[in-house]
């Protein structure tokens, strides 16, 4: 996949477009504009799925609803979660063998379906895990990065 970059560069003024950046699809978030939302921000692709994972692993089963709050509250509200995003999410978790889920009763008494990771799934939260925590430091040390450093 590539992608256009957006940003004023000096080629420009010679009449060539901006360059193109071959990219991972996995790991892009398309934005219209050169700013990030300032609103309840998109996610870049595949955070959602750690997010899920994670959850039930630290809450044990839940139903959908209850794992949309407890992302949203966790996020501090940064986040809104709609049924258009969680059920897909969870549904191709569930194809790929990391979440399981089984018919119950909610506590207000409706019939739910909770979801529970299973152990491929825990197996793919550590990896994914790993790899978030990698990527978070090397993009942390750009926001130390001063002109100082040339």
């Amino acid at each position: 996949m590539f992608v256009r970059v957006n940003s004023k560069c000096a080629h420009e003024g010679a009449g060539q477009p901006p360059p193109l950046l071959r990219v991972d699809p996995l790991h892009v978030l398309a934005v219209e504009s050169q700013h990030m939302p300032t609103d309840k921000s998109e996610l870049l692709h595949g955070t959602f799925d750690f997010m899920v994972l994670k959850t039930l692993h630290a809450m044990g089963p839940l139903h959908g609803y209850a794992i949309a709050r407890r992302i949203e509250q966790i996020s501090a509200d940064q986040l809104a979660i709609n049924q258009g995003t969680l059920y897909p999410a969870l549904l191709k978790l569930q194809q790929h063998g990391w979440i399981s889920s089984k018919w119950g009763v909610s506590s207000t008494g409706r019939r739910v379906k909770f979801y529970s990771i299973t152990r491929g799934g825990e197996r793919q939260l550590g990896t994914e895990e790993a790899d978030w925590r990698r990527a978070a430091s090397i993009v942390t040390k750009f926001f130390t990065l001063s002109k100082a450093l040339k």
